[in-house]
């Protein structure tokens, strides 16, 4: 096994020009370095003389028109979705809002939705709003605060033929516990009710499919994946056309370019295409369980800490969430900071669960595999909260 190894963590490090310095770089799931591929992509753009908006009688605009037709072409691989039904926008949480929104146009009382504990609050708190401002009624599934995984049963019990929409995620940002999507979206189906599924923290360690999974709608965001900072909602672009979002009145009237308000970042939108081509080519043939393992075993087998979530391997992202002992979480993350590994700390915008489960008020501290981490980092990890005792 040799270090430019595609299979291996350490045979990916050279395509991140960002891991420098020593760091250990277990923060992925706030956000990822960005693959060459990206950077590479991103500056060409820039600087090619190519740079300006789309649809006009010049060839840097023809050259836009295709950066975007690529790029629709690029997420429709990755997340199994008609590249016509391929929204951008700034952010996930953007995203999520407008649609929302646009929805709410057709709620009113006795309509519910179902949202889940389990999901980052990008997907729970604009249909709360919603439901304030229409009348309607939101319910939310409960998670197994033992296993910290989302029971099949606790959404489908809360469906109705009241039920419009439900939102679920596809992986739990703070705890990595992967649900049944496919179950939960059949369920719904059969209720009659819409699927939204947030993509965000799965995209990068499982293949998405949003047809296999059963979304109308899927969003993600390419920061999580080795991308810009940029978001993607896949929809059925029958779908898309029988909504009617808000936009200005010179704008398309077809969608998918009707939900895209003002001008996209044409150059995040190149990047986030080779982005895409990395994780389908190369981040996922990782086997981050080699890598993982690890660290979820040398955690859970220190008596001063607590692993927060699943316990076990199946059925999950590399991310754990833990607390120790006699150690506020943020102290954790600077300990951990002052030794050059890189944590987050808080609730991860995670509001329900940790809520859930206790901790919304110190938070935990999490670390996640991307693929570049190496056995090294997680053992310098170790060695450091092992001294916490």
């Amino acid at each position: 096994m040799t270090v430019t190894d595609p299979t291996t963590t350490t045979g990916l490090r050279h395509r991140f020009p960002g891991l420098r310095g020593g760091w250990a770089r277990l923060d992925g799931p706030g956000g990822t370095q960005v693959v060459d591929t990206a950077v590479e992509a991103m500056t060409r753009y820039l600087t090619s003389g190519d740079n300006a908006n789309t649809e006009g009688m010049f060839a840097a605009a023809d050259a836009t028109d295709e950066v975007v037709a690529r790029g629709r072409a690029a997420m429709g691989e990755l997340f199994g979705t008609d590249p016509r039904g391929v929204v951008f926008g700034p952010n996930t949480t953007s995203l999520v809002i407008d649609l929302a929104q646009t929805v709410a146009a057709g709620l009113g009382p006795g309509d519910e939705i179902v949202c889940t504990r389990l999901d980052h609050d990008a997907n729970v708190a604009p249909w709360l709003r919603i439901a304030a401002r229409t009348g309607a009624t939101v319910h939310l599934a409960d998670v197994d605060t033992d296993t910290g995984r989302l029971p099949t049963e606790n959404v489908t019990r809360l469906l109705s033929d009241r039920t419009r929409w439900v939102a679920v995620t596809g992986a739990s940002n703070a705890l990595g516990s992967i649900p049944d999507v496919a179950a939960i979206a059949t369920a719904a189906h059969a209720a009659g009710a819409r699927v939204l599924v947030d993509a965000v923290h799965l995209t990068p360690h499982r293949p998405v499919d949003r047809t296999a999974l059963g979304a109308d709608v899927l969003v993600s965001s390419a920061y999580k994946w080795y991308g810009p900072h940029l978001g993607v909602l896949c929809a059925d672009p029958g779908l898309l056309d029988a909504l009617d979002p808000d936009r200005v009145r010179p704008a398309p009237q077809e969608a998918p370019d009707r939900w895209q308000t003002g001008t996209p970042s044409f150059e995040a939108i190149a990047a986030a295409t080779e982005a895409a081509r990395f994780v389908l080519d190369h981040a996922r043939a990782v086997d981050e369980t080699a890598v993982f393992a690890p660290l979820l075993d040398g955690l859970l087998a220190m008596p001063h800490v607590r692993v927060h979530g699943p316990h076990d391997h199946t059925d999950r992202t590399p991310t754990v969430a833990f607390t120790v002992a006699g150690h506020p979480a943020d102290d954790v993350a600077r300990h951990l900071a002052r030794q050059k590994i890189a944590t987050w700390s808080g609730i991860f915008y995670a509001h329900e669960v940790m809520h859930a489960l206790g901790l919304h008020e110190d938070g935990a501290v999490r670390a996640g595999l991307s693929c570049y981490t190496s056995t090294e980092d997680v053992d310098r990890l170790l060695r450091a909260v092992d001294a916490l005792a």
